[in-house]
């Protein structure tokens, strides 16, 4: 069930971007519409969401999802709608907008399904590990080492 309302979300996030433009650029018909984001929302949650997402995490999964979002739509517009119409800046467009989607859709995804379960590595990079000492100088090194002769 909740993988239904997880493609059901993408499935508006990405309806209503491509409806907005390619529907208003290229007058195209509804159901080429409803066919096009369909597609694109399954290859994305199968590739983006269930692969890249739960191996690499938040951001590696959203930078994924642009060039993802952008072939799928070139290739579908291409095939679904007239030819000799150049998709290549409106497929650019409409995967920006998907792009920026997406990091809402992962957060929403790794709390339903818990986050990083599967992750090989979970550590933040560059994750460093510091010691902690009091801090001294020669002034009070000889002071203690005199209160301990005495």
């Amino acid at each position: 069930m909740d993988h239904i309302k997880a493609l059901g979300i993408k499935f508006i996030a990405i309806f209503v971007t491509v409806f907005s433009l390619f529907g208003i650029f290229y007058n195209a018909t509804l159901g080429n519409l409803f066919w096009i984001s369909l597609l694109v929302t399954g290859i994305s949650y199968l590739i983006g969401d269930l692969f890249i997402l739960r191996k690499f995490g938040n951001v590696t999964a959203s930078i994924a999802d642009f060039p993802l979002a952008f072939l799928s739509l070139w290739v579908l517009g291409s095939l679904f709608l007239a030819e000799g119409i150049p998709i290549v800046t409106i497929s650019i467009m409409a995967a920006f907008f998907i792009t920026c989607c997406e990091p809402f859709i992962h957060g929403y995804i790794e709390n339903r399904f818990g986050e990083g379960d599967e992750r090989e590595d979970s550590r933040p990079l560059n994750q460093l590990q510091t010691e902690i000492s009091e801090e001294t100088n020669e002034h009070t090194i000889g002071n203690n080492e005199e209160d301990t002769d005495k």
